[in-house]
């Protein structure tokens, strides 16, 4: 009873700030619309952006080499934009840095064949170049440990099945949203959170950690595996257990190398093997491990306000990626417009009430690290507590679905923005951003502002290109014209918040 009473007494308060924000829901800045349209779509420096940061600056592993140096030139192109307060901020020690140096395998027997593939962050090298047969080891269970005893040695370690490959899930390029598939999403009524019951425990099953330190104990030379289904894509992520440890040096050097190939190669050794015909694999890695714990950071910037200017707008991306791509759709292309967003704004000469604040996150691809931190450190929550500043935070809004056109919002279950928005969607029907959907998404950076009961949104997009997580996330996915688009619209509606009365308002703490 006594919870009910505060949820209704949480709703009660809310209430004054949400019908004052709906009195100015129709307010439209027209001239300000006209100015960023102009500018963004005429003038657009968004297609430049995106190029540097995926062909020059490349991958971008949070902590390594290239993301420090994609920081700085981030740091760089904010003050050369003329944003003020432009800082890289320390949010936590984040492990050991870890890049690739080198990588190459090849089939060398029965035929030769130069191999397509990537090492797995956070594993060792070869310590120079290894030739090795290739042997399917299938081990699931700790009693199919047994079987391989003994008989690993030196050997390269195939521990993926064969991977099917359904060429009607090959990449078709763009994929727009239909006006029907669009009616479907803004009728859809909120779904209440999934139940997932846990699985119940199988004490046999070996945790994928624990079958790398076997293979490892059976002096197996490599691991070779296979995470994906299309042609030509290679999915390489990070050893097992590398999240649970931060991406520990120690734990770095005593695993093994992993190496995740594409399918067409990988599943032409295996068939080869099921012939009883012997492959033998020609490999060499070179990894570099930092040697003690390093603070990841993210990249801020601003566009100071006026008389409101202790209150924050904010837009963002992530700037990391996995490390086997240039990551262009997850997401060059998210920062790039958040930067051409900010550069129309200071490029128009608008002196926004409130502040107007960019974040490039780091962490996001590990777990929304990041943007997790930030919030913590700059706004807290009601229920660890409050920081100084919660009370006069707005908005965030955020760019990781892709590259595609907005052609929405999701509304992250806040009813509260729906009019607000709408008003603010008016002057880009043309361009296609036509809908709301009371739909809440997650995986990405608004998250950790709704976790905190700060407004965080996330536009609805078009699918565009091949998609993140992938060797072919490149910038010759992307479509250009749908980056001018987005980056007038998030414009658009950082102006628009930065320049009511009112915030924007929250949803009623649960």
């Amino acid at each position: 009873m006594k919870r009910r009473i505060i949820v209704a007494a949480l709703i009660l308060w809310t209430i004054p700030a949400v019908l004052q924000a709906q009195k100015e829901q129709p307010r439209v800045d027209w001239d300000a619309v006209a100015k960023i349209r102009a500018e963004g779509l005429q003038h657009s420096q968004v297609t430049d952006i995106v190029g540097y940061i995926t062909d020059v600056l490349g991958s971008r592993l949070s902590l390594s080499e290239h993301m420090k140096k994609a920081q700085a030139w981030a740091k760089g192109k904010m003050e050369s934009i003329g944003l003020s307060n432009v800082v890289v901020e320390p949010f936590m020690d984040f492990g050991a840095a870890w890049d690739n140096e080198y990588f190459s395998a090849q089939m060398i027997e029965p035929s030769y064949v130069p191999m397509a593939g990537f090492p797995l962050a956070y594993t060792p090298g070869t310590n120079g170049k290894r030739i090795c047969p290739a042997m399917i080891v299938d081990i699931q269970t700790k009693s199919d440990c047994g079987k391989y005893r003994g008989k690993l040695k030196d050997v390269a370690a195939m521990i993926s099945p064969i991977c099917v490959i359904d060429p009607a899930n090959l990449p078709k390029g763009v994929s727009r949203l239909t006006d029907e598939e669009l009616k479907s999403l803004e009728n859809m009524a909120v779904q209440p959170p999934r139940v997932v019951t846990p699985p119940v425990p199988n004490p046999e099953l070996l945790k994928p950690e624990e079958r790398i330190d076997f293979l490892k104990s059976e002096g197996v030379a490599v691991v070779l595996q296979c995470d994906g289904g299309t042609f030509g894509l290679v999915r390489a992520y990070s050893r097992p257990g590398s999240n649970a440890d931060k991406w520990s040096r120690e734990k770095d050097l005593n695993s093994l190398p992993m190496i995740a190939l594409t399918p067409e190669y990988y599943n032409r050794m295996y068939r080869i093997l099921k012939r009883d015909i012997p492959v033998k694999i020609e490999v060499e890695v070179r990894n570099r491990i930092g040697d003690s714990v390093e603070k990841a950071c993210n990249v801020l910037g601003e566009i100071p306000g006026t008389d409101l200017k202790n209150e924050v707008v904010m837009i963002g991306a992530h700037l990391d990626s996995w490390h086997e791509s240039p990551g262009a759709s997850d997401n060059g292309a998210g920062c790039a417009v958040a930067l051409e967003a900010m550069r129309i704004l200071k490029t128009i000469g608008v002196h926004p009430r409130r502040t107007i604040r960019i974040a490039l996150w780091s962490g996001e691809e590990q777990g929304l690290n990041g943007s997790r931190e930030y919030v913590q450190a700059h706004f807290g929550d009601p229920k660890s507590g409050k920081k100084a500043d919660y009370d006069k935070f707005s908005v965030y809004f955020n760019q990781d679905y892709g590259a595609g056109a907005y052609r929405g919002i999701n509304l992250q279950g806040n009813e509260f923005v729906r009019r607000i928005f709408a008003a603010w969607m008016e002057p880009f029907h043309d361009l296609g951003m036509t809908m709301m959907t009371i739909q809440s998404v997650g995986s990405t950076d608004h998250i950790p502002f709704d976790n905190a009961g700060l407004p965080g949104f996330q536009f609805l997009q078009d699918r565009v290109g091949i998609g993140g997580h992938s060797n072919m996330d490149v910038f010759d996915s992307l479509v250009p014209d749908d980056l001018k688009r987005n980056a007038v619209i998030m414009a658009s509606f950082a102006y628009h918040a930065a320049m009511m009365d009112q915030q924007i308002p929250r949803k009623p703490i649960q």
